[in-house]
């Protein structure tokens, strides 16, 4: 069940539903405040002390505009693979090359930085050291490799102060450097440009010398090629008799053979109409009329047309004359004539699609022998011009590399000492005079809002673990009762005891919690004018006999109230009231052997009776379930018209849950900010399995002025009506 953060509600399986109220929130931060603010505090202040302990740390940046290659000697770039002006991805290049190891060594050596405090503070020499170089001895080996480590040490050192940001709207690239030595910042800063740019000149000029070289060597090899390739083109011209390459001729053999391509194409197209042409006559055998292709044939739409018409010649004499009449024998055997004649027409049309397919297909065959004929023909000068092409291609591209190679070696030679720098420096690096770490302001401001938000974590987390009860909210929600009233923790003064403080400062806030108490009680049972109640905790300490007592002195003031001691095996109410322990009570008179008028007794000023315990039994708890007890307090009930009980704790023994077994109902003390919850609602469900009425929960000594018992209006509650003062000025009453 949550501590903190939520309103409950309780079901009716006694279960707790939550519901958000922020106003718990602040009052958890409220009765945490100090310890919230004492945390914030402490932690700002540490982190204050270390923010002014620590180095500061400078920074130090210059700007470089990165430029294309604009070097005459692309071409030769392009023969080594490195990026020319044109290509993309050069500007990321650049920045690669910024953050390379090779450029960091280079600046290692270029400012010594082995030897400077800073990154490698200077190692004293050793005995045997100075012991080498006093016998002349050189060092070893190892020594010289340690300088490479140290060296390569230095260099990544190097690297983790320098930042490399490119611009990524332009060219521009900013190099940062962050350093404890604002001087040393500044100086780094340059000295990485510089050496960019410097870098970059000496590889160009390397390579540059290496081309040279390389094609000094090529050249001669090329030269040769060049010789080789047109004395064979030479010697091919004069062995085949070509004069003039330009107008060779193929003897026509290329016209004709376009001719017939465009012939064998045509016959092609005819072959294979014909053969659409027969395969669908073939398919419609006997049914051949039918076709599109015989009906548009001219004869045979002929005599198609003078059949319709002797059918219909035959169809008006058949409805005029008889079936022997001559007429109409005789049109019957014209139709029959025009018929055969249609039918002959048709199956000569039909043999014409065969010469005509047949006709097509040898007229295809000849022409794509003579297509044949044609590529055979001009094969041979083929040959001639692919030889005499290649030869003359080899001569075209032998000079090319030739002349090509002369004027790079040429170019090499004349701008070998004016390269083109990769970049320059735009803003050099200038000396800072603010740190930019720590950022004090920040990191102790955040230290103060971080400190803060932890000390109200470990508030709701305390408030989580805590299990006790601490205000009416609490009450009512883990222990799914109503309260009665919260009595607040009172400042007693010499010679006053709480359990009177009801009759000694009637004014106060106290007392005004035990009418509360009297209205809720009076409220629960409108129904029962006589009530039996009994008062109860779960465990000893929360104060219930102090409760009990002014709570019957409250109902004294109206009603005949008797106050009884049932607590038989640790009475107190005898010892609160300054009463005789050894008079008879509880114990004789439930036994028979005492009147009442002699076992109570009157409070001094006050109209209430009181029944303490007397002897304490060898077993009190069979004394409470006897039947003697019960016609006891049946008796009494019959006396008086309200019975208070106090009674033993519920965690100890069971006589609390026999006592609430047989009384009208029963008030639950529990003590603030002291009794788990858990154990409360345990000892409640105790009460409630004994067939107890539980009217409710009494709080017992809150402290009104630092809890916000009251919930969300504690600013209107008893203090904040009758001032701070009332409670002392009602106890001096």
């Amino acid at each position: 069940m949550q501590k903190f953060d939520n309103a409950m509600e309780v079901s009716e399986g006694g279960e707790v539903a939550e519901t958000l109220d922020l106003m718990s929130y602040w009052r958890i931060i409220q009765r945490r405040m100090l310890g919230i603010f004492g945390l914030a505090l402490f932690v700002t202040l540490l982190v204050t002390v270390i923010v002014f302990m620590m180095t500061p740390v400078y920074s130090s940046s210059v700007t470089v505009l990165v430029e294309q290659n604009k070097s005459k000697l692309a071409s030769m770039d392009a023969v080594y693979g490195s990026a020319g002006p044109d290509q993309s991805g050069y500007y990321q290049t650049q920045v690669e090359m910024l953050k390379s190891r090779a450029l960091m060594e280079a600046v290692v050596d270029r400012l010594k930085l082995t030897t400077n405090p800073l990154f490698n503070a200077p190692a004293q020499p050793s005995f045997l050291s100075g012991l080498m170089s006093g016998l002349g001895m050189t060092m070893s080996k190892s020594l010289v490799s340690d300088e490479h480590k140290v060296r390569e040490a230095v260099a990544r050192t190097l690297a983790e102060m320098v930042a490399i940001e490119p611009s990524r709207t332009s060219q521009m690239i900013k190099i940062s450097v962050m350093s404890t030595d604002r001087e040393m910042a500044a100086t780094i800063a340059n000295s990485v440009a510089d050496t960019y740019i410097d870098l970059d000149l000496e590889a160009k000029f390397k390579m540059n010398q290496k081309a040279t070289s390389w094609m000094n060597v090529r050249l001669v090899a090329l030269k040769d090629n060049l010789d080789k390739s047109e004395r064979d083109l030479q010697s091919y011209r004069e062995q085949h008799n070509i004069i003039d390459t330009k107008g060779l001729e193929l003897g026509g053999a290329t016209s004709q053979l376009g001719a017939a391509l465009g012939n064998l194409t045509a016959a092609r197209l005819a072959r294979a109409q014909a053969q659409t042409n027969l395969e669908q006559v073939r398919r419609a055998k006997g049914n051949e009329i039918a076709l599109p292709i015989v009906q548009r044939n001219p004869l045979v739409a002929s005599l198609m047309g003078a059949v319709s018409e002797h059918e219909r010649k035959v169809s008006e004499l058949s409805n005029r004359y008889g079936p022997q009449h001559p007429k109409l024998l005789q049109a019957q055997a014209e139709l029959k004539q025009a018929r055969e004649n249609l039918r002959m027409q048709v199956a000569d049309v039909v043999n014409g699609f065969e010469r005509e397919y047949e006709t097509a297909r040898a007229n295809e065959s000849v022409l794509a022998g003579a297509v044949a004929e044609a590529k055979q023909s001009i094969q041979g000068s083929n040959r001639k011009e692919f030889e005499l092409t290649a030869l003359e291609r080899d001569v075209k591209t032998n000079r090319e590399l030739y002349d090509m190679f002369m004027g790079q070696l040429k170019g090499a030679a004349a701008v070998s000492d004016m390269q083109t720098v990769v970049a320059r420096v735009v803003d050099p690096a200038i000396v800072s005079d603010t740190p930019v770490r720590p950022k004090k302001k920040i990191v102790i401001g955040s230290a103060f809002v971080l400190s803060l938000l932890l000390g109200v974590a470990v508030a709701f987390l305390l408030e989580r673990l805590d299990t006790s009860v601490r205000s009416s909210e609490d009450a009512e929600s883990k222990l799914g009762l109503p309260l009665l009233a919260a009595m607040p923790l009172i400042e007693l003064s010499k010679g006053q005891v709480a359990g009177m403080h009801y009759r000694d400062a009637p004014k106060s806030l106290f007392a005004e919690s035990v009418k509360t108490i009297r209205t809720g009680i009076l409220l629960s049972g409108i129904d029962h004018p006589k009530k039996t109640l009994v008062v109860t905790s779960s465990v000893p300490g929360e104060g219930k006999s102090t409760v009990a007592i002014n709570l019957a002195l409250a109902h004294a003031q109206t009603k005949r109230v008797l106050l009884i001691d049932a607590d038989m095996r640790r009475p107190s109410i005898a010892k609160v009231l300054g009463l005789d322990n050894t008079h008879p009570g509880l114990s004789m008179l439930a036994l028979g052997m005492e009147k009442l008028e002699n076992c109570v007794y009157k409070v001094e000023g006050t109209t209430l009776e009181v029944l303490t315990a007397g002897s304490i039994p060898p077993n009190p708890l069979e004394l409470l379930i006897s039947e003697k007890f019960r016609e006891l307090l049946a008796e009494l009930g019959d006396a008086y018209d309200t019975i208070i009980i106090d009674s033993p704790p519920v965690q100890l023994v069971s006589d609390a849950v026999i006592l609430a077994s047989m009384a009208t109902g029963v008030v639950f003390v529990l003590k603030a900010d002291a009794t788990p919850f858990q154990l409360a609602r345990r000892a409640i469900r105790a009460l409630q399995r004994g067939g107890a009425s539980i009217f409710g929960i009494v709080l017992n000594q809150a402290d009104f002025k630092n809890e916000g018992y009251y919930g969300s209006y504690g600013k209107y509650n008893y203090h904040g009506y009758y001032g701070d003062d009332a409670d002392k000025a009602a106890a001096k009453a």
